[in-house]
């Protein structure tokens, strides 16, 4: 659903071809912690943003996105908390995968905030952006009943994985993060939902 009143900023159109291939990725993909201090371009962060959620090809139930989802129920919402986003600039958006766009929510810096509400972890103020996987779990649980809940757990592991793979792609760096204050992260997000990961990302 989007959101009414909110900036819609487009994204480029997500690269179908890289340079590097799937193997490669898996096989090169680790946690990485440290980011140089550069800002994302609105095309790196409309890639990982398409490949963590995007739309992908027809199958049984219609236009897919990029990770499965059972019963295609997709629980799962992605925001970007940026600090270095060339172009938009510093805030919280969240990502319209129908039109690869941004929905501005919010003007304000949140990495230093974000970062105190994950026990202090600093790499999430050093990354010019953060990628926000947040739940809803009624989607899912609507259909499959308290069996729900794990399909929720499962879909946001491929999405993050698709994130660690499209970073590795792009020359990014980027690690998921699961230990914060989950009433404060989502008191700073201002957003519905359930915040399951935080995955920094910057230029390594």
């Amino acid at each position: 659903m989007g959101t009414e009143g909110a900036i819609k900023i487009p994204l480029p159109r997500p690269v179908l071809k890289g340079r590097v291939s799937v193997e490669e990725a898996i096989y090169s993909r680790i946690s990485r912690r440290s980011f140089r201090d550069r800002g994302l371009t609105p095309a790196q962060a409309g890639q990982l943003l398409w490949a963590a959620g995007g739309p992908g090809a027809a199958g049984a139930a219609g236009v897919s996105r990029a990770a499965p989802s059972a019963g295609a129920t997709y629980p799962l919402e992605l925001y970007l908390a940026a600090g270095d986003l060339e172009g938009p600039g510093a805030g919280l958006y969240r990502y319209d995968f129908r039109a690869h766009a941004l929905e501005k929510l919010q003007q304000n810096d949140l990495r230093l905030a974000l970062a105190r509400a994950s026990l202090g972890q600093e790499m999430i103020v050093q990354a010019p952006v953060s990628v926000i996987i947040v739940a809803h779990y009624e989607r899912t649980t609507g259909r499959y009943g308290e069996r729900g809940y794990r399909y929720v757990h499962m879909e946001a592991g491929s999405v993050s994985e698709n994130i660690y793979l499209q970073a590795e792609a792009l020359g990014l760096a980027t690690v998921a993060v699961g230990a914060f204050d989950d009433v404060a992260v989502k008191k700073i997000l201002a957003v519905d939902g359930a915040p399951l990961l935080l995955m920094p990302v910057g230029i390594r």
